[in-house]
């Protein structure tokens, strides 16, 4: 994760960077503000690896003797099925819509919208996936 930190802290360098040369051509507001944005999130994300990587153990990616087995195991868990996110999405393209059509359209999005968090938040308390 090391690795991972100091290429987000060296890139979030480098966009502020852009974004000064930008602001000062350009002299476009809505340009140099999205840049600024990302300069923003590339450090946040930076920092947590950069963070990160001091407290958890190091990884095969920091070894630089490591081989492509040594990374080799489980990664985690990860859902084999789900019809959750298909309902979230109906429900969230629902609410965007809200926003151009009307905003009576919330009243249809959102129980779609719980439906789906309620349904994702409780998957492995029932059905096949119980056990899980």
């Amino acid at each position: 994760m090391k690795v991972q930190g100091k290429m987000f802290i060296w890139l979030s360098l480098f966009v502020l960077i852009m974004a000064g040369v930008y602001g000062v051509w350009s002299k476009e507001p809505a340009g140099t503000t999205a840049l600024f944005l990302a300069f923003g999130l590339c450090i946040m994300i930076g920092y947590y690896l950069a963070f990160t990587a001091r407290r958890a153990d190091t990884g095969a990616q920091d070894n630089k003797e490591a081989d492509v087995a040594d990374d080799a195991g489980e990664v985690g868990f990860f859902s084999p099925h789900s019809w959750q996110p298909l309902s979230l999405a109906v429900g969230g393209a629902l609410a965007f819509l809200a926003v151009a059509m009307g905003w009576w359209l919330l009243y249809f999005s959102a129980p779609i919208i719980l439906f789906g968090l309620w349904g994702w938040v409780f998957e492995y308390y029932r059905g096949e996936n119980q056990n899980q």
